[in-house]
């Protein structure tokens, strides 16, 4: 019966400090709204999410600049530590630091009522529960920080993910464009052609995949620069940027259709028209290639670089988390 007690403590010891971890250096995310109910809030999100993306591109504009005059793991470093810090001032204030204290040095004392009282039944058990309980309990103090912060971090991301995520297209370099339209895989295609293309030039296309309502071309970047790909489908003409260049910055690489997930993680350029017959134009842009600053990575590294300031000015700040 020992040995199963020890292991039992041994087992929700560990869970107590992993919940005490994820409490005190883990960052979560709400998941997405289930489709249906995203369907449901579309019409009023849509048109807000693009309204506060044109106002954040033109703040970002200023603000994000000078990471095209500096290494990639120091804008990325800098950005994650001023987040952190925001972060940890603002998670002070929505949250109930009073309480939190409360609960912590509750499970405090339940695990080291767990280590001294380990051949006591009832008292382990009774521990036990409680070391659950106050789990709960910092769960449900932490939504209301988290909502808070949920959407301007989101939307942090989506601005640095045009910097980070890929990298413009190399003179002389080739890449696919695909135009996906609207309609029923059986029904008729659109005719959609490119009506200007400064920039580049059309290497092969278009070909049309009518299974997934998909029209592609490869083209062979040109200039250097910022350009205006122009498209035309059934009468309707449709820009796409294109970016050029061997230099750090941001790019687009689709340009989405009228959904407001769409809209939050592709800002750059205004969604497409709810009617109309294009529902989304992407350009393949190259990975960028970084541990710090680099395709995937550069997410993985702002993440852990803003815990670890939000950790050092913790004490600073006299913030409980």
């Amino acid at each position: 019966m020992s040995w199963l007690l020890d292991a039992v403590n041994w087992m929700l010891l560990t869970l107590g400090d992993a919940a005490q971890w994820v409490w005190n250096d883990g960052l979560g995310y709400l998941g997405w709204l289930p489709a249906s109910v995203a369907r449901l809030v579309n019409p009023a999100l849509a048109p807000l999410f693009t309204w506060i993306n044109t106002a954040i591109n033109a703040v970002a504009g200023v603000v994000l600049a000078p990471i095209g005059m500096m290494p990639g793991w120091l804008s990325n470093t800098i950005i994650s530590a001023v987040t952190g810090v925001l972060l940890l001032i603002i998670f002070k204030y929505t949250s109930n630091q009073r309480a939190i204290g409360r609960v912590k040095d509750d499970i405090k004392a339940n695990l080291l009522a767990l280590k001294l009282f380990k051949d006591e039944l009832s008292v382990t058990f009774q521990a036990q529960g409680r070391v659950f309980w106050g789990a709960l309990r910092l769960l449900r103090h932490s939504v209301r920080p988290l909502l808070v912060m949920i959407v301007p971090v989101s939307l942090e991301l989506a601005q640095m993910a045009l910097w980070y995520q890929w990298r413009p297209l190399l003179p002389g370099e080739e890449t696919l464009v695909t135009v996906k339209v609207a309609g029923e895989p059986e029904s008729e295609m659109p005719a959609v052609r490119i009506v200007s293309l400064p920039g580049a030039e059309v290497a092969i296309g278009p070909v049309r995949i009518r299974s997934k309502r998909e029209v592609c071309w490869e083209i062979r970047a040109g200039e250097s620069g910022r350009h205006q790909i122009v498209f035309e489908a059934d009468g309707q003409r449709i820009e796409k940027q294109l970016v050029v260049g061997d230099g750090f910055m941001p790019v687009s690489a689709v340009r989405p259709p009228r959904n407001w997930t769409a809209i939050l993680l592709h800002p750059a350029e205004k969604p497409l028209a709810g009617d109309s017959v294009v529902q989304s134009i992407t350009i393949d842009y190259p990975a960028r290639r970084s541990w710090t600053s680099g395709t995937d990575w550069w997410l993985a590294y702002f993440f852990a670089a803003s815990l670890l300031f939000a950790l050092i000015f913790k004490p600073l700040l006299k913030v409980r988390i």
